[in-house]
């Protein structure tokens, strides 16, 4: 049983030091809350990390990301849209309009990390069956509410993908989702699986200076968000036999006034005469 109390006071107690400058002081609270509660509710971890005085972990906690949506689903599309004005899902659709010429309409759509539907609904008419995966049970109730699409699941992205064995997509998107992922390598051979010949993977990614980076392929950002380097998501997406379509840079919103660039990537499936991937 978690002590809440003491949980609260030890996450709250690394906010403010944080907030003040004191950084081992805050990663103390932030080691601390992380003790009372190893499942990282609260996203000690990711702070850590973000802080300089934690391992960057391979993800974001599952039971963060859970909660950290399930809390603001209710003004989820309020705040991202019109308080930091995302719209990656309207910028997808026109790349995709502009690759295909406007002429193709998926048959299927894969939408993981799919919230409360934004892709949803600026990809409505580009496919003609639609699927979403997010772990929130809130946000998901939210897209169920909106009614773009026909089949909705509750549940991590890559178990889903894992135990999904024998479906397959022409269209699979991912905006939004890099940032909470740090290793990439499964994501992308997952995807690559229950994609068909052809078909097209659409994501966003967050970027950052390459100092900051530090040699490393991935890391955690003052907003407590992974950035990925452009060099590393190009390899995965090669070795997962994926070919880049089209790359082009972004802003992916805004946080605290300031304008967050990242890319928006169309990969193609590569035929299967031209793949020696992982397929048997």
């Amino acid at each position: 049983m978690i002590d809440e109390t003491a949980l609260e006071k030890a996450y709250n107690r690394g906010l403010y030091l944080e907030k003040c400058g004191d950084l081992e002081g805050a990663a103390a609270a932030y080691r601390e809350a992380l003790a009372i509660d190893p499942d990282d509710h609260g996203g000690a971890a990711v702070r850590l990390a973000a802080i300089g005085y934690g391992m960057v972990p391979r993800m974001a906690p599952k039971a963060y990301v859970a909660t950290l949506f399930d809390q603001h689903a209710d003004v989820f599309d309020m705040i991202l849209v019109d308080q930091l004005g995302y719209d990656v899902p309207l910028q997808l659709r026109e790349q995709l309009v502009q690759y295909t010429g406007g002429e193709r309409v998926f048959s299927r759509l894969l939408d993981l990390g799919c919230g409360t539907g934004l892709s949803g609904d600026a990809l409505d008419d580009l496919a003609r069956k639609k699927t979403g995966v997010d772990i929130s049970k809130n946000m998901i109730e939210i897209a169920c509410e909106k009614g773009d699409y026909d089949r909705l699941f509750v549940g991590d992205i890559l178990q889903f993908l894992e135990q999904t064995k024998d479906e397959s997509w022409d269209i699979i998107v991912a905006t939004d989702v890099l940032p909470y992922i740090g290793e990439l390598e499964s994501l992308f051979v997952f995807v690559a699986r229950h994609l068909v010949p052809d078909g097209i993977f659409g994501f966003s990614s967050e970027m950052l200076d390459d100092a900051a980076f530090n040699g490393r392929k991935f890391m955690v950002g003052p907003h407590q968000r992974f950035a990925h380097q452009p060099a590393y998501i190009r390899s995965c997406l090669s070795k997962a036999g994926l070919e880049i379509a089209d790359c082009r840079n972004i802003v992916v919103r805004a946080e605290q006034g300031t304008a967050v660039p990242g890319q928006l990537f169309l990969a193609r499936h590569k035929k299967i005469s031209d793949f020696k991937g992982f397929f048997p």
